[in-house]
């Protein structure tokens, strides 16, 4: 029987032995592939795809980071992405890390499938720590109370075993079963394991979106799931205990794909919503700065909402003199804002910075030209 103080050395093999495919799983499953993939459609309509590669990520790392108490804002993130500065907010680079490893991920996946190794290779990345499998016990409290709650399988040749059959598990495709239901087992059986001694939950959920990109449900890692998980964080954690304590897979099933037709619904709009910002940016900059304009700028400063004239440089986009006039000109006419940052200046996207943060899908259209 389950003991909380107790390593849980007998946790099952996959696959589950009950029915993972009951009648509202299959009703729940229909919704959340469809949302899905409209929502792998709607990547399609940003003609330069390193906007939502650059966008969507940071929004998930943020959240993603928050699930363990790493805390920081939209706008120290995307300023540490922009930006890079050696005395940024140290929160915001260890949130950046999560996109960096999830970057690597992507590029792994053209190589090679997912794999255990894969799991490590992620892990080192989102925690900054040369780590592997660990051969230390480790347990999780509540950290109001102190209580333990879980104490996870020990030993480093079992925890080993553990994720070589989580990683079979991975790509068994004689079983028919869909990769979104797969994916809810297999991120409850990598946390189960917690096979490192820290990063596993980060690690967990890069492995869910690498994974359907790797099943060609998505093709960017636009699903903003650790916000549906952050908003309801208390119900992620209980699920995946009953699915410990009582073997209760349906409703932790149910959860994991309402976070994908949830996330999948408000993600579409928000891309939609870039889209319609990115229009209009098109729109005014023609409008009040035709000399100014080019295709290549807008998407800078969609890709980098904290934008230096080096930027501009280092795209190809101007040399220093014109890239500076530039962007004086684009703040001129109201689209970014001018701030000075030492004896550097930094050229903000504030509207958009401002609809990536909101949980609506609307925005101010642009103000009158400066005098």
């Amino acid at each position: 029987m389950f003991q909380p103080n107790q390593p849980y050395n007998d946790l099952p093999l996959l696959p589950p032995v009950t029915d993972v495919e009951t009648r509202a799983i299959l009703k729940k499953w229909g919704l959340a592939r469809t949302a899905l993939a409209e929502l792998r459609l709607a990547g399609q309509i940003i003609p330069d795809q390193s906007v939502l590669i650059s966008a969507i990520p940071l929004l998930e790392a943020k959240d993603s980071s928050e699930i363990e108490n790493i805390v920081t804002t939209n706008d120290a993130l995307f300023r540490e992405a922009s930006l890079g500065d050696d005395d940024g907010d140290p929160t915001a680079k260890e949130a950046l890390r999560y996109r960096t490893a999830l970057y690597k991920g992507l590029e792994a996946l053209k190589i090679t499938p997912l794999s255990a190794r894969t799991a490590v290779e992620i892990c080192q990345t989102v925690t900054g720590i040369d780590l592997d499998v660990r051969n230390i016990p480790v347990s999780l409290t509540n950290k109001h109370t102190g209580e333990i709650i879980y104490t996870p399988p020990q030993e480093q040749e079992r925890l080993r075993g553990l994720l070589g059959n989580w990683a079979d598990y991975l790509h068994k495709a004689d079983d028919g079963l869909d990769p979104l239901i797969r994916m809810a087992i297999l991120h409850y059986q990598f946390e189960a394991i917690h096979p490192f001694s820290d990063g596993n939950g980060r690690t967990g959920r890069i492995l869910n979106l690498l994974y359907l990109i790797e099943c060609r449900l998505l093709d960017l890692p636009t699903l903003y799931l650790s916000r549906h998980i952050l908003r309801t964080r208390g119900d992620y954690y209980r699920l995946l205990e009953r699915v410990t304590t009582h073997g209760e897979w349906e409703p932790w099933i149910l959860y994991m794909l309402t976070a994908v037709e949830v996330t999948s619904n408000w993600t579409t709009q928000k891309i939609r919503a870039i889209r319609a910002l990115m229009d209009a940016t098109n729109a005014i900059v023609r409008e009040r700065a035709p000399k100014t304009y080019s295709r290549d700028l807008i998407d800078l400063i969609f890709t980098q909402p904290y934008s230096r004239i080096a930027n501009l440089v280092d795209r190809g986009i101007a040399k220093r003199q014109a890239a500076s006039v530039y962007l004086k000109e684009l703040a001129r006419i109201g689209v970014l804002t001018e701030e000075k940052v030492g004896r550097d200046k930094i050229f903000l996207h504030r509207k958009y910075l401002d609809l990536l943060s909101s949980d609506e899908h609307t925005f101010e259209p642009y103000t009158s030209p400066q005098t």
